[in-house]
């Protein structure tokens, strides 16, 4: 029997973190697809709904890049998906004509209210228990 070292025990908690990711985002977007979101979308939505009042709920795109996991052409194309569904508005910044701002609609708002206990309990039941 090889004896597993310090390299081969740390690869085999990186592949076990992927998965468990994989199988979350997964079912993430399988418990969201009836309402017409997947996972990065929701985590869009998650994050402006959630961004501190002095920022008057709205949050500058290019803060969003690191957040959400997408490169910033993904995100814009998710953005873009987003706003026509009419879940999100785009606005360029007055102080800087080259940064744009994304809001949440009301319909936005609602939607994510709606679907958040939904994603929630996903979370709660990939991300606790014994497949960690």
């Amino acid at each position: 029997m090889a004896v597993k070292t310090a390299e081969t025990r740390l690869e085999e908690r990186w592949r076990d973190i992927l998965a468990v990711h994989a199988r979350t985002m997964c079912e993430i977007d399988r418990v969201l697809h009836p309402y017409g979101l997947g996972a990065s979308d929701f985590e869009v939505l998650d994050l402006l709904a959630t961004e501190p009042p002095e920022q008057g709920e709205q949050c500058r795109v290019q803060n969003l890049v690191g957040r959400v996991h997408l490169s910033q052409s993904a995100l814009s194309r998710l953005i873009g998906r987003l706003e026509k569904d009419g879940l999100v508005e785009r606005t360029v910044c007055a102080e800087d004509r080259r940064g744009v701002w994304v809001a949440l609609t009301p319909k936005g708002r609602a939607l994510h209210t709606e679907v958040l206990p939904l994603q929630r309990e996903v979370l709660r039941r990939m991300l606790t228990g014994p497949q960690l």
